[in-house]
């Protein structure tokens, strides 16, 4: 998986577009059909400022996002469901405000969620397959949304993905479920979303949404995020709990924001986070979670830092070149930058990453499919459905992971044990914990990039990536990322150098990249 999406960064963006059309496009020029230009690039911030002046209703402003849908999403398909309750969702939150009520700066949001998060409503959660349509609903909505639905969102759809979040087989294609059909790339409609929380993404960044919650095991948030020009947030393991999501990997799973703004995905952190008594891990973050991260919004935030600039992983030259102007930008903002290199070979452990994750999604999904009530109780359960179903469920590619991780024992056996206190200890002690201790860092920072994100992921570490729109045919984005729970710092990093780059693009559905 970590490799199919290395490969996709090199070669399936390849048809994006070139940085001065990207930089004409920052204009945000729309097409005439695109209905209610006025939510184009708009912010929490600024919506939240009209609906306390009245200026402005929930209401309103979902029937305004699922006209943009309607109008827009036939050539995207990010967008799997529409939830039937939302206007009545949103107009108890209008009366709660008008009672003098606002719950949190979430109130009154429409927000989209992945198809592989759980909600007990009219929705379906099916984490993009047919096998799961006819399920039970599920008995209670996952934590996150329960969270969310308290800090006033608006939950208005879920989104496509990578189908089982892009853990079938060895060769998918991102994007691509066998519910959802294939989402598109909302700068040019024939190129690839990465995943596999590719809807979210493509949501966000095709202005269907206001922020939308992805879900990671390794990149599913950053890749979407890098590759659609938008924010991401893949936060520390714990800090968000997993119970009422889909699983791959308990040892990686995590669900975090994407949003247009660093400020806006730092809204939606707050309204997410938890401890969760289902998910025992999220007592961690009982005292390391913060209860607002919009504090950490600094836009001199960045003076004072000392920051390990990792460049190693950044292999291609005109890359590499292209990266030192806003490399520069770092060292202007008052930014000390200290080379690092990671020590230990990553690519080696790359059989026991993949083994790890096999052993942990046969386990973790026999037990959410009991909980769910499914007659598919197990993976071959599974992998005899899309071979009954195979014209709808295997046309494009195979179940070749499914397979594999039907074949591997339980957690305890000694393989799995091994190759789990391997790639930890690669990636903590002689990874992140290593390079920042030997200089002292605050945080790490890098362009965005396949290696590092697999880092963090297989940490458990947070990783924020910042969008700066694309060099030639490549999307590009700047990321930091450090020591678990160090989201105050990195969010402030971020935001500090976004305020300096102002990188994001606004999409125009282009039907392919523009021959020169």
């Amino acid at each position: 998986m970590t490799k199919d999406r290395r490969e996709f960064l090199k070669t399936g963006v390849a048809g994006l577009a070139g940085l001065a059309l990207c930089r004409t496009m920052k204009a945000a020029i729309r097409t005439p059909e695109d209905p209610f230009p006025e939510l184009v690039e708009v912010t929490i911030s600024e919506l939240q400022t009209k609906m306390r002046s009245g200026q402005l209703t929930s209401r309103r402003l979902v029937e305004m996002y699922l006209e943009r849908i309607k109008q827009i999403d036939g050539r995207l398909r990010s967008v799997i469901e529409i939830n039937p309750d939302a206007l009545s969702i949103a107009d108890a939150l209008d009366q709660e405000r008008k009672r003098g009520k606002s719950r949190s700066m979430m109130h009154g949001i429409p927000i989209m969620i992945k198809d592989n998060i759980d909600t007990a409503d009219k929705m379906l959660t099916t984490a993009g397959s047919l096998a799961l349509v006819d399920a039970p609903t599920p008995k209670q909505d996952a934590f996150v949304v329960q969270r969310l639905r308290k800090a006033g969102a608006v939950i208005i759809g879920k989104t496509n993905l990578s189908e089982w979040a892009n853990f079938r087989s060895t060769k998918s294609i991102s994007g691509w479920s066998g519910r959802g059909g294939q989402t598109n790339h909302p700068y040019f409609l024939d190129q690839n979303p990465c995943g596999s929380s590719s809807g979210s993404g493509v949501a966000v960044s095709a202005n269907l949404t206001v922020v939308a919650v992805g879900t990671e095991t390794n990149g599913s948030v950053i890749c979407p995020a890098l590759t659609n020009g938008v924010v991401g947030i893949k936060p520390t393991l714990g800090l968000v709990s997993r119970s009422g999501i889909i699983p791959i990997a308990h040892s990686q799973d995590t669900a975090g924001p994407m949003a247009r703004t660093v400020a806006d995905a730092a809204i939606l952190l707050g309204a997410m986070v938890g401890h969760d008594k289902a998910d025992a891990v999220t007592g961690e973050s009982v005292k390391n979670a913060a209860k607002d991260y919009t504090k950490f919004l600094e836009a001199d935030g960045l003076r004072g830092s000392r920051l390990g600039l990792v460049m190693q992983y950044t292999t291609r030259p005109e890359l590499k070149e292209y990266a030192q102007k806003y490399i520069q930008v770092l060292r202007d903002a008052g930014a000390e930058l200290i080379d690092v290199t990671f020590a230990p070979d990553y690519s080696k452990l790359s059989d026991n990453r993949l083994n790890v994750l096999e052993y942990e999604f046969k386990t973790d999904l026999a037990k959410y499919l009991a909980a769910r009530g499914s007659k598919h109780k197990s993976l071959d359960d599974l992998i005899k459905f899309n071979d009954e179903n195979k014209e709808k469920e295997l046309p494009k590619f195979g179940q070749e992971l499914f397979q594999q991780s039907r074949d591997k024992g339980d957690l305890s056996d000694k393989s799995y044990m091994d190759a789990l206190a391997k790639i930890k200890k690669s990636t903590r002690e002689d990874g992140v914990d290593a390079v920042m201790a030997k200089d002292k860092l605050d945080a790490l920072v890098t362009p965005t990039s396949g290696v590092t994100w697999s880092i963090a992921a297989v940490a458990g570490y947070p990783y924020i990536t910042v969008p700066l729109g694309f060099r030639e045919s490549t999307a590009t984005g700047m990321a930091f990322f450090g020591r678990a729970f160090s989201e105050p710092a990195l969010i402030k990093y971020a935001y500090a150098f976004e305020q300096k780059t102002k990188g994001r693009v606004t999409p125009q559905l282009l039907p392919t990249y523009p021959k020169k």
